[in-house]
């Protein structure tokens, strides 16, 4: 079975061979003991803290588990809030205008102007899943595993939540954008300034990246073409989000120009849909057909999620077979949030 929990310290190994896989452009997931330890760290004392008056950069991550092997093969992230202690840098997709009444010419330009707006936002990231297990909806549960925690936990995050998608960048970690654009002010490769960016040493971008808007159209065409454009290994994770309610409101990565999704969190479909029903451990009828659910605990540093199959929806209670009660920590008549797994094929 599949169960999605906290990290835990003895997790590290697994978190480091995962983040050895993701490749550059993955800077919320970077194979460093040190670094690794720390967001282990953070993870665990956000999950500790039971009185939120209001959120302030608490970290959250997850691990997907496969409770057969105990081999974690999947992570994914939540930050309360982002920003406060260190700057959080967007480029903003506008438009500038130009016109002349003499000669008859109105002319409008693309820009990408600096910015600082997801200051103080909650943000869904670190989304990672070993390739050998992208399969089973094993993607969905992972992704959406968020969205339950978010429901069950809204007071400690912000009103709306946004997502970082990976951009554009080929085999060798090259990135359109960045050659165009970045390495014009920072004199670096793409891969170092990710690197930089991981260690958490941002300020470098207020020093040398330019506060006047960047005319879009003076940038060479692969350049512009990668703007709010997705790698290729993101795209399921995109469709993932938007099928909950996301929306690209033109604001991309600096470095390489990948979209920010965006939404209200009341507003995404997993937590707009779920709710809380009693457990009933026994024997369900009809588990392996008919629809998918989530279900997850109603616990903070015990949180599991995992997925089932059932051919009647639950009504005020849910029965759970034994192995799916042990697996979310349940007993009789705890509670549990469930919601239907929205139709997906690809993952």
């Amino acid at each position: 079975m599949m169960v999605i929990r906290p990290i835990r310290e003895d997790d590290l190994a697994d978190l480091y061979r995962l983040a050895e896989q993701t490749g550059v452009g993955f800077t919320s997931l970077v194979a460093d003991n040190k670094i690794l330890k720390n967001k282990i760290a953070a993870s665990i004392a956000a999950f500790n803290k039971e009185d939120i008056d209001q959120p302030y950069e608490e970290s959250y991550l997850f691990v997907l588990e496969d409770t057969e092997t105990h081999n974690i093969v999947g992570t994914c992230g939540l930050l309360s809030t982002v920003g406060l202690n260190e700057p959080f840098y967007s480029y903003h997709l506008g438009t500038i205008t130009h016109s002349s009444r003499e000669l008859g010419v109105h002319n409008l330009h693309p820009t990408l102007v600096l910015n600082n707006d997801y200051t103080g936002v909650s943000e869904v990231c670190t989304l990672f899943l070993e390739e050998d297990y992208r399969h089973s909806r094993n993607g969905q549960l992972l992704s959406k595993s968020r969205f339950m925690f978010l429901a069950q936990f809204p007071e400690r995050f912000t009103e709306k939540v946004f997502a970082e998608m990976r951009g554009v960048c080929d085999e060798k970690g090259t990135s359109p954008l960045w050659e165009n654009l970045g390495r014009q002010f920072f004199s670096i490769d793409f891969d170092r300034a990710d690197e930089l960016t991981a260690l958490g040493s941002k300020q470098f971008i207020a020093e040398l990246m330019p506060n006047n808007p960047v005319y879009v159209n003076l940038l060479a065409s692969e350049a512009r073409e990668v703007i709010g454009k997705v790698h290729k290994n993101t795209e399921p994770a995109r469709r993932l989000l938007e099928q909950e309610g996301f929306r690209f409101e033109n604001y991309v990565d600096i470095f390489d120009g990948g979209p920010t999704l965006e939404a209200r969190i009341q507003d995404l479909r997993a937590v707009r849909e779920s709710r809380l029903v009693l457990a009933t451990i026994g024997q369900p009828k009809g588990t392996n057909e008919g629809t998918q659910y989530l279900v997850s605990n109603a616990k903070l540093s015990d949180y599991r999620c995992i997925l089932i199959q059932r051919s009647t929806p639950p009504g005020s209670g849910l029965i759970l077979t034994q192995e799916e009660a042990d697996a979310l920590l349940v007993k009789h008549k705890e509670p549990l949030r469930v919601v239907e797994l929205s139709p997906y094929t690809s993952r």
